[in-house]
């Protein structure tokens, strides 16, 4: 071979492994993060085995952390989370008003954040996506169909067990709720926002509601514990059955109560569906695919007639995992 063949070939050699560069995009290993407001709630539990199990199929190495409720650890998981070289974080704030300075952090950073749950503050925009539940349209619904079940029982008045409304999507679930409400004629009588999300809470909040307002036909729960709470509070008083129940989320103890008929329906939150399609956004943006920035999943009502149904066990599946119970 001639010294000139071999100086081109060589040439075209280089200049091919250089046009490749270090690899594609898609066939680097992605480390992603996930961040729970708190890995006490079996929610965020359910949400992490969503982000898991799809960063599994995406060839994604992945790390958990837990923000015990608090902004400030849950910057330090942030931090944290930076200095081990993580790609991407998918996470569920402590509350919508901690998020600003996660934002500028991982934008400062370049680093891709998914939202699951809870979405960022109001007028933030700095995000990757919010992969959250459609808050609004199924507190329209719940709040439809808690009345319906008030005024089935001879009344009007409502009840509700409330997530903390330092949340953008606890303050969209009580907007479309209130709005239902008032549209169908029953009056919202009190609101008790949940500091910590436990079943005990729960029952203390239900109890004080029947106490101050003894003519109270349905309870509103916004989250799974507060129907649980709901329920023990009436199997107490004897109420089972004169006071309906309905709440968001869903989990093998509220799909037992329904079919127990101790409370009427579950509006089905996809906990585990949203860490699967928040790890799904944050891997699209690392490798150059079309990302949603608003992803609202839809909140089905499922009742003790179809919770056994084909379609109704399709749409736990999103819900928990199987090591959580039974659909």
């Amino acid at each position: 071979m001639s010294t000139l063949l071999r100086s081109m070939l060589l040439g075209t050699a280089v200049a091919a492994a250089l046009s490749a560069g270090p690899g594609h995009a898609e066939d680097k290993k992605f480390t992603v993060a996930y961040i729970a407001p708190s890995l006490d709630i079996s929610y965020w539990q359910w949400v992490a085995y969503g982000a898991k199990t799809r960063a599994a199929e995406l060839g994604m190495a992945y790390i958990e952390m837990d923000s015990h409720n608090s902004p400030t650890e849950q910057m330090t998981n942030i931090r944290t989370a930076l200095t081990k070289g993580v790609d991407a974080i998918v996470m569920g704030p402590v509350s919508s008003t901690s998020t600003p300075p996660v934002l500028r952090l991982l934008k400062e950073k370049n680093v891709p954040v998914a939202f699951t749950g809870i979405g960022p503050q109001p007028g933030q925009t700095d995000y990757t996506s919010a992969v959250t539940a459609n808050n609004y349209e199924a507190g329209q619904q719940e709040g439809k169909f808690v009345c319906g079940l008030a005024k089935e029982r001879g009344g009007k008045e409502v009840g509700m067990l409330s997530l903390p409304q330092d949340r953008e999507n606890a303050q969209k679930y009580l907007k479309g709720a209130q709005e239902s409400f008032a549209a169908d004629g029953c009056t919202l009588v009190q609101v008790l926002q949940t500091h910590g999300l436990t079943v005990k809470e729960a029952v203390d909040q239900a109890n004080d509601l029947l106490t101050a307002h003894p003519d109270i036909k349905a309870i509103y729960g916004m989250y799974d514990e507060a129907a649980t709470g709901a329920a023990k509070a009436l199997q107490t008083r004897g109420l089972v059955g004169k006071v309906g129940v309905a709440t968001a989320d869903g989990s093998p103890t509220t799909v037992k109560l329904l079919k127990d008929g101790t409370i009427q329906g579950l509006f089905l939150q996809e906990a585990g569906g949203q860490g699967i399609e928040a790890t799904q956004q944050v891997f699209n943006a690392l490798t150059g695919k079309p990302v949603t920035k608003d992803l609202p999943l839809p909140e089905p009502l499922v009742t003790a007639k179809d919770v056994d149904s084909p379609e109704a066990k399709a749409k736990l599946k999103r819900v928990y995992p199987p090591s959580a119970g039974d659909y």
